[in-house]
């Protein structure tokens, strides 16, 4: 089964009991029970099981190639599941220019429960074993990161993983599988914010989570359960509506980003652009081998946070706002929006300069987004 054909017929998503074409939403929160024990369909309370959420787990495992899926209610929910496979006086690796709601979670919550945490440069990754030691437990990347589009060789990261035994987790979010399967390439678990592309409309918030690994997926599923971050039916349902275009989608969103980067290449305003699909771009080769497509989030730099200001309030197509991978073009300045939370001493030494902006392509047409990112560059030069 091609993609676009299994992004609307993998899982589960018709309903065996009516007939419906589309998965109803399932607004309940418990069940009738024959008899004591003896459960209908199996759904017995909806934080353990909703006919819904289970149709959404079923397409994000056969989109992924897994055996297991999870939905959480949040990308960060997610994340905080996964890490909760971890115990005190664990050690988890993870790149150094990740998502700064991944890195409050882990420096301001779970360092308090004794889980212990390095931010290290995995774009080099003959240079992890050096940090690797006997408490570590698991290895996390997220690639292309955020924001700055670093790459991380993922076969090379599983291969890492399993010499010393440790959990290997791949954050998705940007690629999509679409675009990219960490699982195939030997990965233990994957996961997004599905808030994202997957959702693809900013009307839903929402994470999952995939495995093919048995004893992963029933911890991930008691830590499910016994926390409740779970996703709703209604948004459920939106997330498997979304997905059925996510190939149209990304398609489109990759040749209006491309398109975007020739220009920003050649404006004069523009002191660096970040992309895996540039040539110069570190890592990119390994990128074209790990990947089908290109990613529609770009961050590019201009002189200073004051210039960055300019260009964004000049801009007509692009919305101020947090978040990404949706239909509508987005624009933020990482450095006072979505990695606030991180140090500003830290953000310097990762790169992420105050001028950096980042945008998130979206589906208008190609001419309108470039030409509306080239007017508002150019009044820099006047």
């Amino acid at each position: 089964m091609n993609k676009k054909t299994q992004l609307i017929h993998g899982g589960l998503t018709t309903d065996p009991y009516t007939g419906a074409v589309t998965t109803p939403i399932y607004q309940t929160s418990t069940y009738i029970q024959d008899e004591i024990g003896d459960l209908r369909q199996g759904y017995e309370y909806s934080r353990s099981a909703n006919p819904t959420r289970s149709a959404l787990e079923g397409v994000i495992a056969d989109l992924e190639q897994a055996q297991y899926g999870f939905a959480f209610g949040s990308g960060m929910a997610a994340i905080t599941a996964v890490i909760m496979l971890l115990d005190e006086g664990d050690h988890l690796l993870l790149n150094s220019d990740v998502y700064g709601g991944t890195y409050r979670a882990l420096t301001k919550v779970f360092t308090r429960y004794g889980i212990e945490v390095d931010f290290i440069d995995t774009t080099h990754i003959d240079q992890v074993e050096q940090y690797i030691k006997p408490e570590t437990k698991m290895l996390y990347i997220e690639t292309p990161s955020n924001p700055l589009l670093r790459v991380t060789d993922i076969q090379q990261t599983a291969e890492i993983a399993k010499k010393y035994e440790l959990i290997s987790v791949v954050d998705n979010t940007f690629m999509t599988p679409y675009f990219q399967n960490p699982l195939v390439l030997g990965i233990d678990i994957v996961l997004h914010s599905a808030t994202k592309y997957l959702g693809g409309h900013s009307d839903v918030v929402s994470g999952l989570v995939a495995t093919s690994d048995s004893n992963l997926a029933e911890r991930i599923g008691f830590i499910q359960n016994s926390t409740g971050g779970v996703l709703g039916p209604q948004d459920s349902y939106l997330l498997i509506r979304g997905i059925k275009t996510l190939g149209l989608r990304m398609e489109q969103i990759q040749r209006n980003a491309l398109a975007i980067i020739k220009m920003l290449q050649q404006h004069q305003a523009v002191e660096q652009v970040f992309h895996p699909s540039i040539e110069t771009h570190l890592n990119h080769d390994i990128h074209q081998a790990q990947a089908e497509g290109h990613t529609g989030v770009i961050a590019f730099e201009v002189s200073n946070i004051d210039s960055a200001k300019a260009v964004i309030r000049e801009l007509q197509y692009f919305t101020l706002a947090e978040s990404l991978g949706a239909v509508e073009s987005l624009v933020s300045v990482p450095a006072l929006m979505t990695h606030a939370s991180i140090p500003k001493d830290v953000r310097e030494k990762e790169g992420i300069a105050d001028g950096l902006i980042r945008l998130s392509v979206g589906i208008e047409d190609t001419e309108d987004l470039v030409e509306d990112l080239k007017q508002s560059l150019d009044k820099l030069n006047k």
